[in-house]
C-alpha cells in the first residue's frame, strides 16, 4: 500500500519545496532567479510580512523573512550537524561556465573539485547564497547503472 493522500486516497509522494529563511527576501530572490533560473510563482501576503515562492520546473523555494544573520556561517560543502540542511544542489552542463556567469555574486566555499575517480566528468563547486546557505553546483553526475555495481 502506498502513502495515503487527502481524503484517504493512495498515491505517490511528490517533492514540494524547500523553505529558506532570508535576511533580505528581494536579494535572495534575485540571486536564485538570476543564477539558477527560478521565477516568482506566488507571493502570500501576511500583512507585516510575506512569503515568496520561486519555481524552476517542479522545484520550489519558499522564501521567509528572517531578519537576522545565520547563527553560524556554513563552510565548505555545508554544516555537518544532524538536523541542519547541508546544502542545496543543482546540475549544470558546465561548472566553469556557471562560475564565469556568477562572477563575484557569491563566495566559492569549496572547489571546484573533480570526482573522475567515481564518475568520469563529475565536477562540483560549492558557493554561499546571500543568506549563508551553501549551494552545490555539479556537472556530469549520473545514477549508478547495473554495470557499475560490484558483484551485482
Amino acid at each position: 500500500m502506498g502513502p495515503v493522500g487527502p481524503g484517504g486516497a493512495t498515491g505517490p509522494m511528490r517533492w514540494s519545496h524547500v523553505g529558506l529563511n532570508c535576511v533580505d527576501q528581494k536579494t535572495t530572490e534575485e540571486f536564485y532567479t538570476r543564477h539558477f533560473g527560478f521565477s516568482r510563482a506566488r507571493v502570500v501576503d501576511l500583512g507585516e510580512s510575506r512569503i515568496v515562492f520561486l519555481r524552476q520546473g517542479e522545484v520550489y523555494l519558499e522564501l521567509f523573512a528572517a531578519g537576522t544573520d545565520p547563527a553560524r556561517a556554513a563552510h565548505e560543502d555545508g554544516p555537518q550537524a544532524p538536523g541542519r540542511m547541508r546544502h542545496l544542489a543543482f546540475q549544470t552542463d558546465s561548472v566553469d561556465a556557471f562560475l564565469a556567469q556568477l562572477g563575484d555574486a557569491a563566495e566559492v566555499t569549496l572547489g571546484p573539485l573533480d570526482f573522475d575517480d567515481f564518475i568520469c566528468g563529475w565536477r562540483t563547486v560549492w558557493v554561499r547564497d546571500p543568506d549563508g546557505v551553501i549551494v552545490e553546483v555539479s556537472q556530469g553526475f549520473e545514477d549508478e547503472s547495473s554495470h557499475d555495481k560490484d558483484g551485482v
